[in-house]
Protein backbone atom coordinates (compact mmCIF):
# COMPACT_ATOMS: atom_id res chain seq x y z
CA UNK A 1 0.00 0.00 0.00
CA UNK A 2 1.27 3.45 -0.96
CA UNK A 3 -0.39 6.76 -0.13
CA UNK A 4 0.57 9.74 -2.25
CA UNK A 5 -0.14 13.46 -2.34
CA UNK A 6 0.95 16.54 -4.21
CA UNK A 7 0.34 20.22 -3.57
CA UNK A 8 1.21 23.10 -5.91
CA UNK A 9 3.66 25.91 -5.20
CA UNK A 10 2.45 29.47 -5.68
CA UNK A 11 3.28 32.88 -7.04
CA UNK A 12 2.39 35.67 -4.63
CA UNK A 13 1.20 38.26 -7.13
CA UNK A 14 0.04 41.07 -4.85
CA UNK A 15 -0.39 42.01 -1.19
CA UNK A 16 2.55 39.96 0.07
CA UNK A 17 3.23 40.34 3.78
CA UNK A 18 -0.22 41.61 4.75
CA UNK A 19 -1.10 38.06 5.85
CA UNK A 20 1.47 38.23 8.66
CA UNK A 21 0.47 39.06 12.24
CA UNK A 22 0.28 41.60 13.79
CA UNK A 23 -0.57 43.55 10.63
CA UNK A 24 -3.44 41.24 9.66
CA UNK A 25 -4.80 41.36 13.23
CA UNK A 26 -4.68 45.15 13.42
CA UNK A 27 -5.68 46.18 9.92
CA UNK A 28 -6.75 43.08 8.00
CA UNK A 29 -4.70 41.74 5.11
CA UNK A 30 -5.41 40.94 1.46
CA UNK A 31 -3.37 38.85 -0.95
CA UNK A 32 -3.77 37.66 -4.52
CA UNK A 33 -1.87 34.53 -5.44
CA UNK A 34 -1.93 31.76 -8.03
CA UNK A 35 -0.62 28.20 -8.00
CA UNK A 36 1.76 26.93 -10.66
CA UNK A 37 2.83 23.59 -12.09
CA UNK A 38 5.61 22.99 -9.57
CA UNK A 39 4.77 20.71 -6.66
CA UNK A 40 5.62 19.27 -3.27
CA UNK A 41 5.13 15.49 -3.23
CA UNK A 42 4.71 13.06 -0.34
CA UNK A 43 4.54 9.27 -0.27
CA UNK A 44 3.58 7.35 2.87
CA UNK A 45 4.32 3.63 3.07
CA UNK A 46 2.75 2.05 6.19
CA UNK A 47 5.14 -0.27 8.04
CA UNK A 48 4.67 -2.94 10.70
CA UNK A 49 8.19 -3.02 12.13
CA UNK A 50 7.86 -0.33 14.78
CA UNK A 51 10.02 2.14 12.85
CA UNK A 52 9.52 5.62 11.42
CA UNK A 53 11.67 6.43 8.39
CA UNK A 54 12.02 9.87 6.86
CA UNK A 55 13.54 10.03 3.38
CA UNK A 56 14.46 12.85 0.97
CA UNK A 57 15.53 11.83 -2.56
CA UNK A 58 16.37 15.50 -3.21
CA UNK A 59 19.24 15.49 -0.72
CA UNK A 60 19.89 11.80 -0.13
CA UNK A 61 19.10 12.28 3.57
CA UNK A 62 17.38 9.58 5.62
CA UNK A 63 16.60 9.31 9.33
CA UNK A 64 15.23 6.28 11.19
CA UNK A 65 13.47 6.35 14.57
CA UNK A 66 11.71 3.93 16.84
CA UNK A 67 7.98 4.48 16.70
CA UNK A 68 6.87 6.96 19.38
CA UNK A 69 4.01 9.32 20.14
CA UNK A 70 6.30 12.37 20.05
CA UNK A 71 9.45 12.88 18.00
CA UNK A 72 12.04 15.55 18.74
CA UNK A 73 11.76 18.20 16.06
CA UNK A 74 15.45 18.49 15.37
CA UNK A 75 17.63 17.21 12.55
CA UNK A 76 16.77 17.45 8.87
CA UNK A 77 13.10 16.43 8.70
CA UNK A 78 11.60 19.09 10.96
CA UNK A 79 8.41 19.61 8.93
CA UNK A 80 7.64 15.90 8.61
CA UNK A 81 8.16 15.39 12.34
CA UNK A 82 5.96 18.37 13.14
CA UNK A 83 3.09 16.97 11.09
CA UNK A 84 3.57 13.47 12.55
CA UNK A 85 3.46 14.81 16.11
CA UNK A 86 0.28 16.80 15.47
CA UNK A 87 -1.49 13.89 13.73
CA UNK A 88 -0.70 11.53 16.60
CA UNK A 89 -1.69 14.12 19.21
CA UNK A 90 -4.97 15.17 17.62
CA UNK A 91 -6.16 12.04 15.84
CA UNK A 92 -4.54 8.62 16.41
CA UNK A 93 -3.42 9.06 20.06
CA UNK A 94 -0.93 6.24 19.50
CA UNK A 95 2.39 5.82 17.68
CA UNK A 96 2.50 5.02 13.97
CA UNK A 97 4.99 3.06 11.89
CA UNK A 98 5.68 4.31 8.39
CA UNK A 99 8.12 5.58 5.79
CA UNK A 100 7.61 9.18 4.59
CA UNK A 101 9.33 10.24 1.36
CA UNK A 102 9.14 13.87 0.25
CA UNK A 103 10.24 15.72 -2.88
CA UNK A 104 9.82 19.37 -3.90
CA UNK A 105 10.23 20.76 -7.42
CA UNK A 106 11.92 23.91 -6.09
CA UNK A 107 14.72 24.39 -3.54
CA UNK A 108 14.01 25.57 -0.01
CA UNK A 109 14.29 29.33 0.35
CA UNK A 110 13.28 29.96 -3.26
CA UNK A 111 10.28 32.15 -2.44
CA UNK A 112 7.55 29.92 -3.88
CA UNK A 113 6.18 28.78 -0.52
CA UNK A 114 8.05 25.47 -0.52
CA UNK A 115 8.02 24.81 3.24
CA UNK A 116 4.33 25.51 3.76
CA UNK A 117 3.37 23.63 0.60
CA UNK A 118 5.35 20.63 1.79
CA UNK A 119 3.52 20.70 5.13
CA UNK A 120 0.20 20.70 3.26
CA UNK A 121 1.38 17.78 1.13
CA UNK A 122 2.50 15.75 4.16
CA UNK A 123 -0.68 16.49 6.06
CA UNK A 124 -2.76 15.59 3.00
CA UNK A 125 -1.04 12.21 2.76
CA UNK A 126 -1.78 11.50 6.43
CA UNK A 127 -5.41 12.55 5.93
CA UNK A 128 -5.71 10.20 2.94
CA UNK A 129 -4.08 7.29 4.80
CA UNK A 130 -5.97 7.65 8.06
CA UNK A 131 -9.24 8.91 6.53
CA UNK A 132 -9.15 12.04 8.66
CA UNK A 133 -12.29 14.21 8.48
CA UNK A 134 -10.56 17.35 7.19
CA UNK A 135 -11.90 19.80 4.64
CA UNK A 136 -9.84 22.36 2.72
CA UNK A 137 -10.02 25.06 5.39
CA UNK A 138 -9.22 22.46 8.06
CA UNK A 139 -6.09 21.24 6.29
CA UNK A 140 -4.83 24.75 5.54
CA UNK A 141 -5.42 25.90 9.12
CA UNK A 142 -3.80 22.79 10.59
CA UNK A 143 -0.78 23.19 8.31
CA UNK A 144 -0.46 26.79 9.47
CA UNK A 145 -0.60 25.73 13.13
CA UNK A 146 2.04 23.02 12.66
CA UNK A 147 4.49 25.38 10.99
CA UNK A 148 3.86 28.64 12.81
CA UNK A 149 2.74 27.50 16.29
CA UNK A 150 4.06 23.99 16.90
CA UNK A 151 7.41 24.54 15.17
CA UNK A 152 7.64 28.29 15.82
CA UNK A 153 8.60 29.19 12.26
CA UNK A 154 8.02 32.83 11.32
CA UNK A 155 5.77 33.55 8.37
CA UNK A 156 2.31 34.31 7.13
CA UNK A 157 -0.80 32.34 6.23
CA UNK A 158 -1.19 32.58 2.47
CA UNK A 159 1.01 29.65 1.43
CA UNK A 160 -0.95 26.97 3.28
CA UNK A 161 -4.25 28.14 1.81
CA UNK A 162 -2.85 28.54 -1.72
CA UNK A 163 -1.43 25.00 -1.69
CA UNK A 164 -4.65 23.51 -0.35
CA UNK A 165 -7.17 25.35 -2.54
CA UNK A 166 -5.16 25.90 -5.73
CA UNK A 167 -5.93 28.26 -8.62
CA UNK A 168 -6.18 32.04 -8.54
CA UNK A 169 -7.41 33.27 -5.17
CA UNK A 170 -8.04 36.62 -3.53
CA UNK A 171 -7.53 35.95 0.17
CA UNK A 172 -8.61 38.05 3.14
CA UNK A 173 -6.83 37.76 6.49
CA UNK A 174 -8.85 39.11 9.38
CA UNK A 175 -8.46 39.40 13.17
CA UNK A 176 -8.67 36.23 15.29
CA UNK A 177 -6.89 34.27 12.53
CA UNK A 178 -9.97 34.31 10.30
CA UNK A 179 -9.18 33.59 6.64
CA UNK A 180 -11.55 33.89 3.68
CA UNK A 181 -10.49 32.37 0.35
CA UNK A 182 -12.23 33.88 -2.66
CA UNK A 183 -11.58 31.86 -5.86
CA UNK A 184 -11.38 34.10 -8.93
CA UNK A 185 -13.13 33.16 -12.17
CA UNK A 186 -10.51 34.46 -14.57
CA UNK A 187 -11.08 33.71 -18.24
CA UNK A 188 -8.72 31.07 -19.58
CA UNK A 189 -7.32 33.35 -22.28
CA UNK A 190 -6.39 35.90 -19.62
CA UNK A 191 -4.60 33.19 -17.64
CA UNK A 192 -2.78 32.02 -20.75
CA UNK A 193 -1.70 35.56 -21.61
CA UNK A 194 -0.46 36.15 -18.06
CA UNK A 195 1.52 32.89 -18.08
CA UNK A 196 3.06 33.82 -21.43
CA UNK A 197 4.06 37.31 -20.30
CA UNK A 198 5.10 36.56 -16.71
CA UNK A 199 8.70 35.36 -16.83
CA UNK A 200 9.85 33.36 -13.80
CA UNK A 201 13.56 33.69 -13.11
CA UNK A 202 15.56 31.78 -10.49
CA UNK A 203 18.44 33.87 -9.18
CA UNK A 204 20.35 30.76 -8.03
CA UNK A 205 20.29 32.12 -4.50
CA UNK A 206 18.20 31.23 -1.47
CA UNK A 207 17.39 33.14 1.66
CA UNK A 208 16.03 32.63 5.17
CA UNK A 209 12.64 34.31 4.88
CA UNK A 210 12.13 34.23 8.65
CA UNK A 211 14.74 36.97 9.17
CA UNK A 212 12.95 39.34 6.79
CA UNK A 213 9.52 38.50 8.21
CA UNK A 214 10.72 39.10 11.77
CA UNK A 215 11.85 42.56 10.70
CA UNK A 216 8.47 43.24 9.17
CA UNK A 217 6.71 42.05 12.34
CA UNK A 218 8.96 44.23 14.47
CA UNK A 219 8.27 47.31 12.35
CA UNK A 220 4.50 46.87 12.67
CA UNK A 221 4.70 46.08 16.39
CA UNK A 222 6.82 49.20 16.94
CA UNK A 223 4.30 51.25 14.95
CA UNK A 224 6.89 52.32 12.40
CA UNK A 225 4.61 54.44 10.24
CA UNK A 226 6.55 54.18 6.99
CA UNK A 227 6.37 50.37 7.11
CA UNK A 228 2.68 50.34 8.03
CA UNK A 229 1.82 52.76 5.21
CA UNK A 230 3.75 50.55 2.78
CA UNK A 231 1.69 47.57 3.94
CA UNK A 232 -1.51 49.53 3.34
CA UNK A 233 -0.38 50.17 -0.24
CA UNK A 234 0.33 46.46 -0.74
CA UNK A 235 -3.20 45.65 0.37
CA UNK A 236 -4.50 48.17 -2.17
CA UNK A 237 -2.29 46.49 -4.77
CA UNK A 238 -4.12 43.17 -4.25
CA UNK A 239 -7.50 44.81 -4.96
CA UNK A 240 -6.09 46.60 -8.01
CA UNK A 241 -4.66 43.39 -9.45
CA UNK A 242 -7.87 41.46 -8.81
CA UNK A 243 -9.86 43.99 -10.83
CA UNK A 244 -7.41 43.94 -13.74
CA UNK A 245 -7.28 40.15 -13.93
CA UNK A 246 -11.06 39.79 -13.87
CA UNK A 247 -11.52 42.49 -16.53
CA UNK A 248 -8.68 41.23 -18.73
CA UNK A 249 -6.50 44.32 -18.44
CA UNK A 250 -3.46 42.07 -18.41
CA UNK A 251 -0.89 44.60 -19.56
CA UNK A 252 -1.57 46.66 -16.43
CA UNK A 253 0.01 43.85 -14.39
CA UNK A 254 3.52 45.18 -14.97
CA UNK A 255 2.63 48.57 -13.52
CA UNK A 256 0.88 46.90 -10.58
CA UNK A 257 3.90 44.69 -9.86
CA UNK A 258 6.27 47.66 -10.01
CA UNK A 259 4.02 49.60 -7.63
CA UNK A 260 4.06 46.70 -5.19
CA UNK A 261 7.82 46.16 -5.44
CA UNK A 262 8.56 49.77 -4.57
CA UNK A 263 6.33 49.61 -1.49
CA UNK A 264 7.41 46.09 -0.49
CA UNK A 265 11.01 47.28 -0.08
CA UNK A 266 9.82 49.79 2.52
CA UNK A 267 8.28 47.18 4.84
CA UNK A 268 11.56 45.71 6.17
CA UNK A 269 15.31 45.52 5.67
CA UNK A 270 16.81 42.86 3.40
CA UNK A 271 13.99 42.51 0.89
CA UNK A 272 16.27 43.65 -1.90
CA UNK A 273 20.04 43.88 -2.33
CA UNK A 274 22.44 45.15 -5.01
CA UNK A 275 22.26 41.90 -7.00
CA UNK A 276 18.46 41.82 -7.03
CA UNK A 277 18.32 45.52 -7.89
CA UNK A 278 20.67 44.90 -10.80
CA UNK A 279 18.55 42.00 -12.07
CA UNK A 280 15.44 44.15 -11.79
CA UNK A 281 16.87 47.11 -13.70
CA UNK A 282 18.27 44.79 -16.38
CA UNK A 283 14.85 43.19 -16.91
CA UNK A 284 13.15 46.59 -17.21
CA UNK A 285 15.80 47.87 -19.62
CA UNK A 286 15.15 44.83 -21.83
CA UNK A 287 11.39 45.45 -22.00
CA UNK A 288 9.73 44.27 -18.79
CA UNK A 289 7.28 46.75 -17.27
CA UNK A 290 7.45 45.53 -13.68
CA UNK A 291 8.28 42.63 -11.41
CA UNK A 292 9.14 41.54 -7.91
CA UNK A 293 10.96 39.01 -5.79
CA UNK A 294 8.73 36.05 -5.05
CA UNK A 295 7.98 35.53 -1.37
CA UNK A 296 9.50 37.51 1.48
CA UNK A 297 12.46 38.75 -0.57
CA UNK A 298 16.22 38.60 -0.28
CA UNK A 299 16.74 36.00 -3.02
CA UNK A 300 15.15 32.98 -4.65
CA UNK A 301 12.82 33.50 -7.60
CA UNK A 302 11.93 36.80 -9.24
CA UNK A 303 9.26 37.30 -11.88
CA UNK A 304 8.72 40.02 -14.46
CA UNK A 305 5.82 41.10 -16.62
CA UNK A 306 6.94 41.22 -20.25
CA UNK A 307 4.29 42.57 -22.65
CA UNK A 308 3.94 41.48 -26.29
CA UNK A 309 7.08 39.49 -27.19
CA UNK A 310 9.55 41.19 -24.86
CA UNK A 311 9.97 38.08 -22.72
CA UNK A 312 12.56 36.79 -25.21
CA UNK A 313 14.70 39.92 -24.94
CA UNK A 314 14.34 39.92 -21.16
CA UNK A 315 15.37 36.28 -20.91
CA UNK A 316 18.35 36.88 -23.20
CA UNK A 317 19.50 39.90 -21.18
CA UNK A 318 19.20 38.12 -17.82
CA UNK A 319 20.97 34.98 -19.00
CA UNK A 320 23.75 37.02 -20.56
CA UNK A 321 24.51 39.05 -17.44
CA UNK A 322 23.64 36.77 -14.52
CA UNK A 323 24.03 33.12 -13.56
CA UNK A 324 20.34 32.39 -12.94
CA UNK A 325 17.88 30.58 -15.16
CA UNK A 326 14.33 30.94 -16.46
CA UNK A 327 11.86 28.39 -15.13
CA UNK A 328 8.97 27.18 -17.29
CA UNK A 329 5.57 26.76 -15.67
CA UNK A 330 1.82 26.94 -16.19
CA UNK A 331 -0.90 28.14 -13.85
CA UNK A 332 -2.87 25.32 -12.23
CA UNK A 333 -6.51 25.11 -11.25
CA UNK A 334 -6.33 22.44 -8.54
CA UNK A 335 -4.80 22.44 -5.10
CA UNK A 336 -3.90 19.50 -2.87
CA UNK A 337 -4.52 16.08 -4.43
CA UNK A 338 -4.24 12.72 -2.64
CA UNK A 339 -4.62 9.09 -3.71
CA UNK A 340 -3.93 5.51 -2.59
CA UNK A 341 -2.34 2.65 -4.51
Amino acid sequence: MLVRSKAPLRLGLAGGGTDVSPYSDLFGGAILNATISLYAYTTIEPLDNGKIIFSSPDTGQEEVYDSAEVLDTDGFFVLSKGVYNRVVRDFTHKPLSLRITCHVDSPAGSGLGTSSTLVVSILGAFAEWLKLPLGEYDIARLAYEVERIDLGMAGGKQDQYAATFGGFNYMEFLPDDKVIVNPLRIRQRYQDELAHNLLLYYTQTSRVSADIIKGQVRNVSDRRQSSIEAMHRLKEQAVWMKECLLKGDIDAIGEILNFGWEHKKRTAEGISNPMLDSIYTTALAAGATGGKVSGAGGGGFMFFYCPATTRYAVEKALCAQFSGQVKRYEFTQEGLKTWTL
